[in-house]
């Protein structure tokens, strides 16, 4: 065998490699997984069923994500009583990190770490602050990568307004 082959053969193993073992990001249309098999630190809701669900990916070092705390207690007041959940998902390593994030940006919704980033991984998160808007079947209809203070505020409403008129 002529080492041009043996390259190629290579560096198709290695790209083959990389496909294979990338992470698969969720997206429109997906089923978004069953969080409670995750074994996240906290207190989910007792139920999503039937629920718009907005699950946020944040860490206490993300400025963006301190800017969209706010915003995220705005929905969850204003559409909360009409089935609207928001679930923060934490994935610093140190809980204290997230402890200290939350006395200074208190969180009207609920609030789990994924310490081991297990989620995180399945989501295929990225960017920080990252969000999945979850119809009441559970699946993903709209994904948000980073957060852009009122134009992001204004399509959450919009997106959870025409799931609610379904």
């Amino acid at each position: 065998m002529n080492t041009s082959l043996l390259k190629k053969l290579a560096l198709a193993a290695l790209l083959a490699g990389t496909v294979l073992t990338a992470p698969a990001a969720l997206k429109v249309g997906d089923a978004f997984p069953d969080l409670a098999s995750f074994k996240l630190e906290g207190k989910l809701p007792d139920t999503l069923k039937g629920k718009i669900v907005i699950v946020d990916f944040w860490a206490s070092w993300c400025g963006p994500c301190k800017e969209s705390f706010p915003a995220m207690n705005d929905l969850q007041k204003k559409y909360g009583d009409q089935g609207l959940v928001i679930i923060a998902v934490n994935e610093d390593e140190e809980q204290s990190d997230m402890r200290d994030f939350l006395k200074a940006n208190a969180a009207a919704f609920a609030v789990v770490r994924d310490a081991k980033q297990k989620l995180v991984a399945v989501a295929g998160i990225q960017t920080m602050p990252s969000s999945f808007v979850l119809d009441d079947t559970g699946k993903v209809r709209f994904v948000h990568g980073g957060f852009h203070g009122a134009e992001t505020r204004k399509e959450y409403e919009q997106e959870i307004e025409s799931l609610l008129k379904k």
